[in-house]
């Protein structure tokens, strides 16, 4: 366990040794999702959850955004002094936000922090949860920032000191009442939430800060009762075997600021795979099952697929082919060895989140649902959140709105959708995400301690032996 105070430096990331070109709607697409956190985050740094429409702060998509402000500055979209100030906002912000039990007037309590935020007084919104896995989320960003602004600059210097103090603080055995396992969250009223993260799905990313905590780590064995269930997710699925999640974000996620490329735990061992391979197979399989279309939904195919969590057109039943359908509003789609939501809805998000796993498929689908329906689908910001070809019944929305011979789209962008995008986008790229974490002790730490081995971490573990 890394002391308090005692981190060593990050070392200089490595320069990416063949820099991919990318096609011109592809690079286009970076630009103008690093432009959406650029020009809708407040000063403040609290990144809405969604926009245009009214919304409070998503503090996951804080996290995504100070990801994309070191991308920003990386690509010279911004100056680094002006990524810098924005990225120092932020972590201020959090770093003194009140914190508390009372159930209003604090933005978190015992280092977590509540899943939105107000943006106008940067406290707890209405009454939604203090959120585990929320918290990391923000803090891949925090912990990316830490490390991507490493110079000897009073702004830098103080970027690296309240991410250290924000990390530090957080009470990850805290969020153990039912040991080894981390809970979902926490409220005031009725304390924790009676679900644990187990399985496999998006917490990777909980447990991994979790263990390399430095002042209130969990103990190895979270690691492993975590993945004790790994087994009901694993099997074939439309031709890929795989450890399976429905929706692609449980893929992409943790992936965003960890590079699993040859590195296993060991889980992974036993299956002769890495988790990055693993997320390949998963969007190999999204695609094919959009191919197979067994629900007939209009649009699907080869390159018109991607099922995550996103916005849905309405929560109801109508009738399509001549049968009842459910569709739904805002909701985790996609299919496992568990679980099956398709309503016919599409998020462009899922496929470009997953390019830097599977390029040579995600590509040409961003490419084609641009060219097929960009101008309903695509705008300022790039991809709109979702759509649906196969909606076109009259009746209130959950979201979005209804367009002639076209269907259903939404009006929105999403923080939690945007940013997987364009980290995949530039870790394909560059490796600038990828390469910058794994300089930082955090990542090596925790992925240590989960028991991970090989690839990268066994190059430097023979770096440090040789010095």
């Amino acid at each position: 366990m890394l002391p308090r105070g005692a981190w060593p430096q990050p070392a200089a990331p490595r320069a990416a040794s063949s820099p991919a070109a990318l096609p011109p709607l592809i690079a286009e697409l970076e630009r103008r999702i690093f432009d959406w956190f650029w020009e809708t985050t407040p000063a403040s740094g609290l990144t809405f959850d969604r926009w245009p429409s009214p919304s409070p702060c998503s503090i996951a998509a804080v996290g995504f955004g100070l990801t994309a402000y070191g991308i920003g500055a990386e690509r010279g979209w911004v100056t680094r002094a002006a990524a810098a100030e924005r990225t120092l906002s932020t972590v201020r912000f959090f770093r003194d936000a009140p914190q508390g039990p009372q159930p209003s007037g604090m933005a978190g309590y015992r280092g977590f922090f509540y899943h939105f935020l107000d943006v106008q007084t940067g406290v707890r919104f209405e009454d939604c949860e203090l959120s585990t896995v929320d918290t990391a989320l923000l803090l891949g960003g925090m912990l990316f920032s830490r490390s991507y602004f490493g110079r000897d600059d009073p702004v830098e210097a103080e970027i690296r000191r309240a991410v250290d103090t924000v990390y530090a603080r957080v009470e990850w055995d805290w969020a153990q009442p039912r040991a080894p396992l981390i809970c979902h969250g926490w409220t005031p009223e009725k304390e924790f939430i009676r679900y644990d993260w187990q399985g496999y799905n998006e917490a990777m990313l909980v447990y991994l800060l979790a263990l390399a905590a430095p002042e209130h780590p969990v103990g190895p064995e979270a690691w492993k009762a975590w993945a004790r269930h790994y087994g009901d997710s694993w099997g074939m699925l439309y031709g890929f075997e795989h450890l399976t999640f429905a929706p692609l974000f449980g893929h992409q996620y943790s992936h965003t600021w960890y590079d699993f490329r040859g590195v296993q735990d060991e889980f992974m061992r036993s299956h002769g795979l890495d988790y990055f391979d693993n997320s390949r197979r998963a969007t190999y399989a999204q695609r094919a099952y959009a191919i197979a279309n067994p629900m007939g939904w209009r649009g699907y195919g080869a390159n018109v697929w991607g099922f995550t969590a996103c916005d849905g057109p309405a929560n109801t039943a109508r009738l399509y082919l001549g049968e009842s359908r459910r569709f739904r509003g805002y909701s985790a789609r996609g299919v496992s060895m568990e679980r099956f939501v398709d309503d016919g809805t599409i998020a462009p998000t899922a496929a470009g989140g997953s390019l830097a796993f599977a390029p040579d498929i995600a590509m040409p689908a961003l490419q084609e649902m641009h060219d097929k329906f960009g101008s309903v689908i695509y705008g300022r910001y790039g991809f709109l959140d979702s759509f649906n070809l196969s909606f076109h019944y009259d009746g209130r929305l959950a979201y979005g709105h209804r367009v002639a011979d076209f269907g259903w789209v939404d009006n929105d962008y999403l923080g939690i959708d945007q940013g997987p995008v364009i980290a995949m986008i530039e870790n394909h790229r560059s490796d600038l995400v990828w390469r910058t974490m794994r300089g930082n002790p955090v990542v090596r730490l925790g992925l240590e301690r989960a028991g991970f081995a090989g690839g990268w971490l066994g190059e430097a573990a023979q770096v440090a032996k040789a010095a």
